[in-house]
Order: C-alpha cells, then sequence, then structure tokens
C-alpha cells in the first residue's frame, strides 16, 4: 500500500493526550505516516508547532475556527500574520462559516473568514475551510479570492455545490462519514468526481467510521475511508492511494514522500 495522508487530524485534541505515540504508531503501521493538522483557536497553535517539530510526517496549519468564536479575539488576527511569517506552516486553517448553532454571529465569523482568506492570498497559502450551514456563502466567498486554492474539508454538500468548488481549483476532504451506506449523495459525488480533487481525511478524534462507529476516531481508519471510495470507484485502493497523496502534495507543497 502506497503512502496515505491524512488531510485534516487534530492530533493536539487532549483526547489522545494519554496514547498519542501509540495512535501515531497504530497509524504507521496502516500504511497512514503523513498527518496534516490545522489549528482551531490562537491557544492550538503552540500544541500544533510542538507535535510538528517533535514528529516527523505531521505538518501544521494555523487558522481561528468558527465554531470557537468566544475563543477569538481581534488581535488574535495579528497574532496569526506573524505565526504564517515566523513558523511558515502549509497552510491557514481551520478557518470557516459554520451557521448551525442560533447564536451563530454570523457577522463576526465572516469578519474573521474574509481577513484569514486574504492572509492566505497574500501569502500564497491555500486554505482548510470549515463549511456547515453555510456552503453557498463560503463558496460565494472564496471566488472573491481569485487563486487561491485550498480544500473544503468533511465536504457534505450536493453534486452542484461541489462542482463550484471544483470549477475554482477547491479541493473536497472526505472522511468517515462517506463509509455510512445511509450517505448516499456523497457517495455518488465520490463515486463521480473528478479525482484530482479528492482528499482524504479523519478528522480524528471526532466522525469515526461505521466500522468505529462510537468509538474514538484514530488517522489510521483512513484506510477503512479509502477501501471504502475504492470500492465506490470500482478502482484498486493502491492506484486511489496513489492519486490522493499526489493531490495532497500538490496542493500543499509538501516534498515528495
Amino acid at each position: 500500500m502506497p503512502i496515505v495522508i491524512d488531510s485534516h487530524v487534530h492530533l493536539d485534541d487532549a483526547r489522545f493526550d494519554d496514547d498519542r505515540d501509540t495512535v501515531l504508531d497504530h497509524a504507521r503501521n496502516a500504511g497512514v505516516s503523513t498527518w496534516i493538522v490545522p489549528g482551531v483557536d490562537a491557544a492550538s497553535w503552540p500544541r500544533i508547532r510542538a507535535l510538528r517539530n517533535a514528529r516527523a510526517g505531521i505538518h501544521a496549519a494555523y487558522g481561528l475556527h468558527p465554531i470557537f468564536l468566544s475563543r477569538h479575539r481581534p488581535d488574535h488576527l495579528d497574532a496569526l500574520a506573524e505565526w504564517l511569517i515566523n513558523e511558515q506552516p502549509i497552510a491557514v486553517g481551520e478557518i470557516g462559516l459554520d451557521f448551525h448553532a442560533v447564536d451563530a454571529h454570523p457577522g463576526l465569523q465572516r469578519d474573521y473568514f474574509v481577513r484569514q482568506l486574504d492572509m492566505a492570498s497574500k501569502r500564497g497559502l491555500p486554505v482548510i475551510v470549515h463549511a456547515r450551514k453555510a456552503l453557498d456563502e463560503v463558496i460565494h466567498t472564496l471566488r472573491g479570492f481569485p487563486g487561491l486554492r485550498g480544500v473544503v474539508h468533511s465536504f457534505s454538500g450536493s453534486e452542484q455545490q461541489a462542482e463550484q468548488l471544483w470549477k475554482i481549483g477547491f479541493h473536497v476532504g472526505i472522511g468517515g462519514p462517506v463509509t455510512y451506506p445511509r450517505a448516499q449523495r456523497l457517495r455518488r459525488i465520490v463515486a463521480q468526481m473528478p479525482i484530482e480533487f479528492l482528499l482524504l481525511e479523519s478528522d480524528a478524534p471526532d466522525q469515526p467510521d461505521v466500522l468505529h462507529r462510537g468509538q474514538r476516531n484514530e488517522p489510521a481508519y483512513v484506510i477503512d475511508t479509502l477501501q471504502c471510495i475504492a470500492m465506490l470507484r470500482d478502482m484498486p485502493a493502491d492506484e486511489l492511494a496513489q492519486a490522493t497523496t499526489r493531490n495532497a502534495q500538490q496542493l500543499f507543497s509538501l516534498d515528495r514522500i
């Protein structure tokens, strides 16, 4: 099995504190030996930097996630600009819009989102985007930054929304949810989509696949997602692994593995 890249995993999460090394060893043994770890708030950035510096194969992204709006302050945007210069992450993220909650403060979310997109655009970095109950607006906003590239992770939109993302050069991140038989729309998209816009992800410790339902998710389980997608596309898993690894390498400017 070729090397597989987990394009979205929160390895700094406290739920891994007791066995993080074991989790990483398990992933490596399964064939997943490269991990992209996005930040969600300013407090997460030093943790992610420490992981990146301590363990081979971990790549850092820094951003301010819309769900954690209450943790953000305007000066965190200034701090992020400095982190992007000094720490040279591979992406800006996790950023985006999330209008699921009643008290989502959409105006404030939009301000943080647009300002982080502007930072990424000016520095030539891809973005890792979260979109819940806001995908149409996210796509519209991304169109305002021509040439910007990135991924909408944990994609759950329609075929039409996926096509709009591909047309502006954006990838979709697919993880455990596609393994559930009830996810018929997502399965149709994944079965037919242009393979050059597909990334694999775990989003661990959240969103486990159907085989690990109710358990803490781990990056090793990306292999189960890989096998499911390979079945849906009727192609060898090795070929799919090679393609998605190449996609992640190109999007995030990773050295060849």
